[in-house]
């Protein structure tokens, strides 16, 4: 499978190592351009390599969109109809200014992604790990107190597919349900960046 990545800082350079590492390839990108790129690309091998934003979306099985929330509008569009995307992106207004919609809690920012990319088929996963941990706290399934980590998504085959890659990854996977669902898992939510097993998530869900 070809993992494309928009962004490539901590998050996208930890799950871009993780895909590498379970046999996956990689398409790296970010908004400076591809050279910026080559140190991260020969650290993980020749199952990597660099292009634009727009060349990654296009080669992707899968496309992850890490980038801070506020430049979701950058993302490009086009080459994202029809693919399973996995949005990382948390909001922080310190960072990416007042969105008011969301301030208010009308909506989310996977759904504000989403309106952004109509065809896309948007999983929200890995927005509730810190990248170390993302890196470090991995296991087998079928690993006692294994940690979970939460998923929302309004296409079924979609959120499968990306379950099915975490597991890989080493993380159980508690499906949150809907893209809106997603508000559950978001920044200062009891299942946020705690480490918690599928039962302790699944409670954590319910009260956030």
């Amino acid at each position: 499978m070809v993992i494309g990545f928009i962004g490539s800082g901590n998050i996208g350079g930890t799950l871009a190592k993780l895909a590498v590492d379970a046999g996956h390839s990689v398409v790296l990108s970010n908004s400076r351009g591809p050279d910026t790129l080559s140190e991260l690309v020969a650290r993980l091998g020749p199952n990597a390599r660099a292009a634009t934003p727009a060349e990654a979306a296009e080669a992707g099985d899968i496309v992850v969109v890490t980038i801070p929330f506020g430049r979701y509008r950058e993302v490009p569009v086009e080459p994202l109809d029809g693919t399973i995307v996995i949005d990382t992106n948390n909001y922080y207004f310190e960072r990416d200014g007042h969105f008011p919609e969301l301030d208010a809690g009308e909506t989310t920012d996977s759904e504000l992604l989403s309106s952004h990319l109509p065809g896309a088929r948007i999983v929200k996963a890995f927005n509730s790990i810190y990248y170390v941990h993302l890196a470090e706290q991995g296991q087998p399934a079928g690993t006692e107190n294994r940690r979970a980590l939460p998923i929302a998504g309004d296409d079924a085959e979609a959120k499968k597919v990306v379950a099915e890659l975490i597991d890989s990854f080493g993380f159980d996977v508690v499906d949150a349900g809907p893209l809106a669902e997603g508000r559950r898992f978001q920044r200062d939510k009891p299942a946020y960046v705690n480490r918690l097993t599928s039962a302790e998530l699944r409670e954590a869900l319910a009260r956030g």
